[in-house]
C-alpha cells in the first residue's frame, strides 16, 4: 500500500481527541515534560491548551505516540509531512531525531516562539476568500502577511492586533469568510525571525540525521539532508506555511491514501477537497487503533 502521514498542527486539540491512545513511554514523557498526571484532564481547561508550552508539547506527543502505537502493524508511510508544529513530529516519524528529542524540541520551539511574541504582539486571522486577488489587497492596504496557504481560497494571516482587525474589516466588506484564532503569537510571519533564528541556534546543538522517508517540509519541498531539515524546522516558524504546494508534493507520490495524526480532522477535509480521488481520513475519527490499521490495510 502508498499512503503518507500528516501531522496535525494547534488548534482542534480536545480532551477526547484519540480515543484509543494508550499511555504508553511517549505519553509519559510528555506529561512529566508538562509537569502533569493526566493529558486529558489538563485538556479540558481551555486556557491550559491555548498557551503555547503546553499544546506544541502535547500535540508533539500524543502525534508520535498515536503513530508508534499503529505503525508495527503497517508497512512504513511512502511520504511524510507536518502543518506548522506538526512539523516536530514529522521529522522525528522521517527518522531524523527520536520521540524523546521531538518533546524537547517542541518545547524549545514554543519558549521561542513566547519569547519573540513578548517583543512582537500579534495574532492569526483565518480567512476564506472568493478571490485570491483579495488576500494580496488585504496584505499591501493593512500590512498584515500571509501565514498559511491553505488551498481552496483558504488563508491564515498574521500580523500585529490593528492591522489584523482592519485587515477583518476590509476582507469581511468584500465576501470573505473570517475567524480570529485564540492565539497570541503572528507564527509563520515576519514578525517571529526573531524566534526562528533563536531555535534555529538551539538546533545547532542538537544531532539530526537524514531523513529515512520521503519528508516534504512546509518551506522548503522536500528534507533531503540533516542541516536541510534544521533549516526547515526552524526557517518555517517565520516563513508561510505552504500547505498547498505540500499536498501537490505529497499527491505526486502516486499514493492510495491520507492517514492524518493528530486531533480532529482539519488535513483530512482540506486534501479530500483538493484530491477527491485519494482518500483521508484522521485517527481521531476511528475508536480503537485496529480500526486506523484496518483503514490504512484496505488501501492495499
Amino acid at each position: 500500500m502508498s499512503f503518507a502521514l500528516v501531522f496535525a498542527g494547534q488548534g482542534t486539540q480536545h480532551p477526547a481527541m484519540l480515543p484509543w491512545l494508550r499511555d504508553d513511554a511517549i505519553v509519559q514523557g510528555m506529561c512529566a515534560r508538562l509537569d502533569i498526571e493526566d493529558w486529558r484532564a489538563a485538556a479540558a481547561d481551555p486556557g491550559w491548551t491555548e498557551r503555547n508550552a503546553n499544546a506544541q508539547t502535547l500535540l508533539t506527543g500524543l502525534g508520535l505516540a498515536a503513530w508508534h502505537q499503529i505503525a508495527a502493524d503497517l508497512p512504513p508511510p511512502t511520504a511524510v509531512a507536518g502543518y506548522s508544529v506538526g512539523e516536530v513530529a514529522a521529522f522525528s516519524a522521517a527518522g531524523v531525531y527520536g520521540a524523546g528529542t521531538a518533546l524537547d524540541l517542541a518545547q524549545v520551539r514554543a519558549a521561542a516562539m513566547d519569547r519573540g511574541a513578548g517583543n512582537a504582539p500579534g495574532g492569526l486571522l483565518a480567512a476564506t476568500v472568493p478571490s485570491c486577488r483579495l488576500i494580496d489587497e488585504a496584505c499591501r492596504q493593512t500590512g498584515v502577511a500571509v501565514a498559511i496557504r491553505n488551498g481552496q481560497g483558504a488563508f491564515v494571516l498574521g500580523g500585529p492586533e490593528a492591522s489584523l482587525l482592519a485587515c477583518e474589516q476590509a476582507l469581511s466588506a468584500q465576501g470573505a469568510r473570517c475567524t480570529r484564532l485564540r492565539v497570541g503569537v503572528a507564527s509563520h510571519t515576519p514578525w517571529m525571525r526573531e524566534a526562528a533564528q533563536d531555535f534555529e541556534r538551539s538546533l545547532q546543538q542538537v544531532p539530526f540525521d537524514k531523513p529515512r522517508l520521503a519528508l516534504f517540509s512546509n518551506i522548503a519541498d522536500r528534507i533531503r539532508s540533516a542541516e536541510g531539515a534544521k533549516q526547515a524546522l526552524a526557517g518555517q516558524i517565520a516563513a508561510t506555511v505552504r500547505w498547498d504546494d505540500c499536498m501537490d508534493n505529497l499527491h505526486a507520490r502516486k499514493l492510495r491514501g491520507v492517514l492524518e495524526v493528530g486531533p480532529g480532522s482539519a488535513l483530512a477535509r482540506l486534501w479530500n477537497a483538493r484530491y477527491p480521488d485519494v482518500p483521508a481520513r484522521s485517527c481521531d475519527e476511528f475508536r480503537s487503533a485496529a480500526g486506523v490499521v484496518k483503514w490504512v490495510a484496505g488501501l492495499a
